[in-house]
């Protein structure tokens, strides 16, 4: 006799994980049906700000140019599809730790690929031409400060006029007491009176060299301003940012130009090598007194007045000294810059434009992890449970269906064939005849 196997049954907790999972394949199933949908979608609107990044980098607009910008976007398009196509299905079927610590360095490795290869062009068609005016915003900031930094010296070496103009009336001043003799005794224009007025009529000149300069340093102060408030307005204006920022390098050069001009105006170096001549340079006069004595009192005033001259042109050359070791305005060169590289240079300004452009690539992962959680979830409630026991009603009628159709394709079962009966023992057999 045959012993019926034992027949065992699910309990409760089992029975409710059991439907839970069947609910979540239901999902599963629905969610199927746009799922490669959506993904293709996002992998399209991914190629599209594509093709707009990489045609900002190109320099011409020819066919060739399109071509190769279709062809990069596509091939982007189709990457980024089929890479979280692998993700979507592999990830969430493995069950090992192994197998899913090595799938997800895969999806890492794949992830820095997509941001290399798309993200930052997706960043550029969105804020490239944001941050291009950007770049121009800053750049004519680092102009203001070089433009009011070289008028600032520049004016700091037109007081040096005043220095001068001390210096020059105190020599006057000390050659009118000559002239009535309160200095060598000798009233009169004699040789000493002669020195003095040498020396103040070389500080004139000066003086007057530095006058001439201020217009100079005015108009290239106001023609500089003007120039800043015309690159202002191109870096707010409506249009294409190209065309104004090519503009706008005409103006940074015009700019420049005028800033080294304010560099030169300043006269410190002049007033340097003036004072340094002051005391150098001095050509004594015959002494020209009727007496010794007189022309010993010459001798002594004359150099008691080259000492006096030394002193000043010592504090003169100071003060142009103090001039020239100002700190130079910065050197400004203006750089034109693509969209994509001004997104790179000023992406901390364009934070919420670098998410949106790498949401839209690596959303799918958040896909992949649900995926991976819910089939993880229905896997826990069939644990336990035999096949027998997570079969659906229509599960079921397709597999008694099944069978039916096998069963009448192979026909029915052969006929089993007798065994051959024992011969009986009550029957004699038949003795041949002798001879």
């Amino acid at each position: 006799m045959s012993q019926d196997a034992p027949q065992t049954r699910l309990t409760r907790e089992e029975a409710r994980g059991v439907r839970a999972a069947r609910e979540l394949e239901g999902h599963l199933t629905w969610l199927d049906t746009f799922s490669g949908t959506a993904l293709g979608v996002l992998s399209v609107a991914s190629g599209i700000y594509t093709y707009l990044g990489v045609s900002s980098l190109l320099d011409e607009n020819g066919a060739m140019s399109i071509f190769a910008a279709i062809a990069y976007s596509t091939a982007v398009s189709v990457g980024i599809f089929v890479f979280w196509s692998y993700m979507l299905r592999l990830f969430p079927a493995v069950r090992t730790a192994r197998a899913r610590a090595g799938l997800l360095a895969t999806m890492g490795l794949g992830s820095l690929a997509i941001v290399a290869m798309s993200s930052w062009l997706n960043a550029a068609a969105l804020a490239g031409s944001a941050a291009v005016e950007q770049h121009l915003a800053e750049t004519v900031q680092d102009y203001q400060a070089a433009l009011e930094r070289a008028h600032e010296i520049a004016l700091t070496g037109q007081a040096l006029e005043r220095d001068v103009a001390r210096t020059r009336q105190s020599f006057e001043d000390l050659s009118e007491l000559e002239a009535q003799g309160a200095l060598s005794g000798l009233a009169g224009r004699g040789a000493v009176f002669r020195v003095l007025r040498q020396k103040s009529a070389e500080l004139t000149a000066l003086e007057g060299q530095i006058a001439a300069q201020t217009p100079l340093v005015d108009t290239a102060f106001t023609e500089g301003n003007t120039i800043l408030s015309r690159m202002r307005a191109l870096t707010v204006e409506p249009g294409n940012v190209e065309a104004r920022s090519v503009e706008f390098s005409e103006a940074a050069v015009r700019l420049q130009g005028l800033i080294t001009q304010l560099r030169q105006l300043s006269v410190a170096p002049l007033v340097e090598r003036a004072a340094q001549d002051l005391a150098a340079s001095v050509v004594l006069p015959e002494l020209d007194s009727a007496t010794a004595q007189g022309r010993a009192d010459q001798s002594a005033t004359i150099t008691s007045v080259l000492e006096v001259l030394a002193q000043r042109a010592a504090t003169l050359e100071r003060a142009a000294q103090a001039v020239q070791s100002l700190q130079a305005p910065t050197d400004v060169t203006y750089a034109p810059l693509s969209a994509a590289d001004a997104v790179i240079l000023y992406a901390g300004n364009f934070i919420p434009s670098w998410a949106g452009a790498i949401a839209i690539d690596l959303l799918p992962m958040v896909l992949v992890f649900i995926l991976a959680i819910t089939h993880g979830a229905i896997r826990e409630g069939r644990e336990g449970a035999g096949v027998e026991d997570t079969l659906t009603l229509a599960e079921l009628r397709a597999a008694v269906t099944a069978l039916r159709e096998v069963e009448a394709v192979a026909g029915p079962p052969p006929a089993r064939a007798e065994p051959p009966a024992a011969p009986r023992e009550d029957v004699t057999p038949l003795k041949g005849k002798s001879a």
